[in-house]
């Protein structure tokens, strides 16, 4: 079995966190340059008007176009604020600044398992019965890009051989017998 090469991590790490990057700054924008198609979404997930109409979870819907609206603008913020993050971060793995580039990236993708996991598995899954929609059934997608930055959060925490030869790439503290020595 070969050993990778000192690089290897963080070279996985910033390819990958920046695919992610850009696919995050991609979502931002086609929502915002198309505001309604993803609007609509938002607002039958909310009103539940395509599930089963269960009596014993109908009173959790939300029908106020105010609050639908309000809901996805902050979807939009959010997804806006992890693609800049995730810019960054993938910036700092270029520049081999690990130590800055994996908490930046750290940071993000917890946004992105926050949002896809926290927000549209439970939330819109669960707690507003999108399982139970044909037609307004996001679970999958959320499910997909859940685990794909879960993937992506733990090849950003693999440690690599500054972690190996006592550099705490952390926060450029160096271990001993090893001063000014970077992968």
């Amino acid at each position: 079995m070969t050993t990778p090469t000192p690089r290897t991590v963080p070279l996985a790490a910033g390819v990958l966190t920046g695919t992610l990057a850009l696919y995050i700054a991609l979502v931002a924008f086609g929502n915002i340059t198309d505001f309604g198609t993803n609007q609509a979404f938002v607002q039958h997930v909310l009103a539940m008007d395509t599930t089963f109409r269960d009596e014993d979870l109908m009173w959790r819907a939300v029908t106020g176009k105010g609050l639908q609206n309000a809901a996805y603008v902050a979807i939009i913020a959010w997804e806006t604020v992890a693609a800049g993050v995730l810019i960054a971060g993938t910036w700092f793995w270029a520049r081999a600044d690990h130590g800055r580039a994996r908490r930046l990236s750290s940071y993000g993708l917890l946004m992105l398992m926050l949002l896809f996991g926290a927000g549209f598995i439970a939330i819109g899954g669960e707690w507003f019965a999108m399982w139970q929609s044909k037609d307004w059934n996001g679970l999958a997608a959320a499910t997909r890009i859940f685990l794909i930055s879960g993937v992506v959060l733990l090849v950003n925490h693999l440690p690599s051989a500054q972690v190996r030869d006592g550099l705490d790439d952390r926060d450029g503290a160096q271990g001993p017998g090893r001063q000014g020595v970077r992968d």
